[in-house]
């Protein structure tokens, strides 16, 4: 495991939620235009780069686990209401019904399944510098949304830095567990194959869904979510560099 990558995500989620607890007023626009970024990106990259690695390990067999990935995520977004792709859920009238710990459980497990594929062994070379391309980008949203949910749940101070280090730090171990098991059993190793296609499903999920909710009013695709999506994509295929 290149410990470079993990430092890499690491620092995005602490850097997305730091966002919101330095910076006193953030564009309305800014966390918009970064959610259809980052969304695209990792759409490209799953794309190019994940869907060809389980369908080389799985055939046919992979696209029943994408599936059940996909609506994984869906069943994970009634405890997370949708945070990991840009819902906040604050409500406007000043009260504040935050359910914390739910929210934090489903972020978590969320967190964790995307860990996994990068402890994956990749046949392509370039999939897993990509794929911390991906993620990392993921993270600067995942984190803002978090913390900006949590800082309106009234989450102050050491419980709200504590809440932010234990949630960068779930993708990472996540990474290291798939990583030094799977070098330890054969039988783990072609599991974790299987655990990759479900979270593509997921990966799916969260960036189409960005696509076309990350805050617009009536769903509408601004010309600047356009550039900001069309960026995202351009990102995603120049890691067609590492091949």
């Amino acid at each position: 495991m290149n410990w470079i990558f993990l430092l890499v995500i690491l620092l995005a989620t602490l850097g997305g939620g730091l966002i919101p607890m330095m910076v006193r007023r953030v564009t309305p626009n800014f966390p918009i235009y970064m959610l259809a970024f980052t969304g695209a990106c990792l759409f490209g990259i799953t794309i190019m780069h994940l869907l060809p690695e389980v369908y080389h390990e799985l055939g046919h067999k992979a696209g029943i686990y994408i599936v059940l990935g996909f609506f994984l995520q869906v069943a994970l977004q009634a405890l997370s209401h949708g945070t990991e792709h840009g819902h906040t859920h604050v409500p406007k009238d000043g009260h504040h019904h935050v359910q914390v710990f739910p929210l934090l459980l489903g972020l978590s497990i969320h967190a964790f399944m995307e860990g996994i594929p990068l402890g994956f062994q990749f046949v392509d070379r370039a999939a897993l510098a990509s794929l911390v391309i991906g993620v990392a980008a993921h993270k600067l949203p995942e984190a803002f949304t978090l913390i900006t949910v949590m800082m309106h749940a009234h989450q102050r101070g050491g419980k709200l830095w504590r809440i932010l280090v234990i949630f960068s730090l779930v993708t990472p171990v996540a990474a290291l567990l798939a990583s030094v098991l799977g070098q330890q059993s054969t039988y783990i190793s072609n599991i974790t194959a299987y655990i990759v296609a479900l979270v593509i499903g997921a990966f799916l999920h969260i960036s189409t869904t960005i696509f076309y909710e990350s805050g617009t009013k009536h769903h509408e695709l601004s010309y600047r979510k356009v550039v900001a999506i069309a960026a995202g994509l351009l990102l995603a295929f120049l890691t067609l560099i590492f091949e």
